[in-house]
């Protein structure tokens, strides 16, 4: 498995690629190489929200990729493996976390390689109390043995918020 890395070039080309939001219903993207649509690239943070809802961090970690990178909204440390994705999702999930995209920016590299970029809100309970916090986040994508997994996923709260 390769570390995708973006610099500032990178990005730049990614964004040139950008396009609008739009809803399509949750699929997983799978099969034969071919360029995946913009549409099924959004789908994955269904499919990545849906593993939320299931209450297992272990669910939600079968996501990522065994290389992956999660920079995560609450919690100051870097997680890059499973051990650390699982833990962070442990305390995450006590909170009953529900995402909804309120911004998204798809940019598919190639067959195997996408990335999606905006603006999302949680809606959270914590000790029964219900929040939402508003977030950018970005979700870099490969398709690993057929199966869509992410490599690096980036969330922070919005700055107006923090």
């Amino acid at each position: 498995m390769r570390k995708h890395f973006i610099g500032a070039a990178g990005l730049a080309g990614a964004t040139a690629l950008l396009v609008g939001c739009s809803s399509a219903p949750a699929q997983t993207v799978t099969g034969p190489a071919e360029r995946p649509t913009t549409e099924q690239i959004r789908a994955l943070f269904a499919d990545w929200n849906a593993s939320l809802a299931t209450g297992d961090p272990q669910k939600v970690a079968d996501r990522y990729a065994p290389n992956a990178v999660l920079l995560p909204t609450v919690s100051n440390q870097v997680r890059s493996t499973r051990a650390e994705i699982v833990d962070y999702f442990e305390h995450f999930l006590q909170n009953k976390p529900s995402g909804t995209i309120l911004d998204s920016h798809v940019a598919v590299l190639d067959d195997d390689d996408a990335i999606d970029a905006g603006t999302y809100r949680f809606a959270l309970t914590k000790d029964g109390a219900p929040s939402t916090v508003d977030a950018r986040y970005t979700f870099v994508y490969e398709k690993v043995d057929g199966k869509w997994l992410i490599v690096n996923h980036h969330s922070s709260a919005m700055p107006e918020q923090a």
